[in-house]
């Protein structure tokens, strides 16, 4: 675990519980160092009971475990380095036998190299929550997800909160690409970054990241984050952002 690592937890947290407060079904709970994050979107990372602190409270995380198990069919265990020993215990104990490395990724305003075509900048639009419903779309056929997985994870008041900033990528009267910022800590955190399968290979991701981090730097942002796939990593990487550490998380 590293400093940065820890300013990135801690910003991730907060900007995790504004996502809860502001989706329509969004729960968050507390209990010492470990959290409650439940979203009802269909994908387990969403659904989430987790500790990023360097020594997980196990009984806290356990009963936020159970909490919440109860409320949704897809959901995970989530910390921070080593999971193996008691924690990995007791997510099996939970039922959660596989594990993914989700990579944090980090750059402070300095180190970010921003290079994006112009004219696709310029393509990039922030949008609020009249275009839920199209952010919710595009999302989902970026991720090649089945129809309904994200649920009302964007709906309600999301792309109107103070502190998350929504992004469309339009050409042609099309929305090609999703971005999302999240701005808590004084760093931007970036999500949601995806491009349909056909307008993939254009530089519209680098785009959209690129926008997400260029307004937070502007609202006074001195480091952004993110959390990589393998896929979108080189391309994280090439604008000056590194690799910190690995969060795991148990799912089913």
């Amino acid at each position: 675990m590293t400093i940065i690592g820890d300013r990135m937890a801690a910003a991730y947290d907060d900007a995790i519980e504004d996502l809860c407060g502001a989706t329509p079904k969004g729960y968050y709970a507390r209990r010492g160092t470990a959290r409650a994050a439940v979203t009802h979107a269909g994908a387990a990372t969403l659904n989430v009971a987790y500790d990023l602190s360097a020594e997980p409270d196990l009984d806290a995380l356990h009963e936020l475990a159970t909490e919440v198990s109860g409320q949704v069919e897809a959901w995970s265990i989530m910390v921070r380095g080593d999971a193996d020993g008691p924690v990995a215990d007791l997510a099996a104990r939970h039922g959660l036998s596989a594990r993914s490395e989700l990579p944090l990724l980090a750059a402070t305003a300095d180190e970010l190299v921003l290079r994006a075509d112009e004219a696709q900048l310029d393509r990039v639009r922030r949008v609020g929550a009249a275009d839920s419903d199209r952010y919710t779309d595009a999302l989902t056929r970026g991720f090649e997800a089945p129809d309904g997985l994200f649920g009302p994870l964007m709906g309600g008041a999301v792309l109107d909160a103070e502190r998350i900033d929504g992004y469309l990528y339009e050409e042609a009267g099309q929305v090609l690409g999703t971005g999302l910022g999240m701005h808590t800590r004084g760093v931007v955190g970036v999500f949601n970054i995806a491009v349909v399968p056909a307008a993939r290979g254009r530089g519209l991701g680098r785009a959209i990241t690129e926008q997400v981090v260029r307004d937070g730097v502007a609202a006074g942002a001195d480091a952004a984050y993110l959390q990589s796939s393998a896929l979108g990593r080189p391309l994280y990487e090439s604008m000056g952002f590194r690799f910190q550490e690995n969060w795991i998380a148990f799912h089913a």
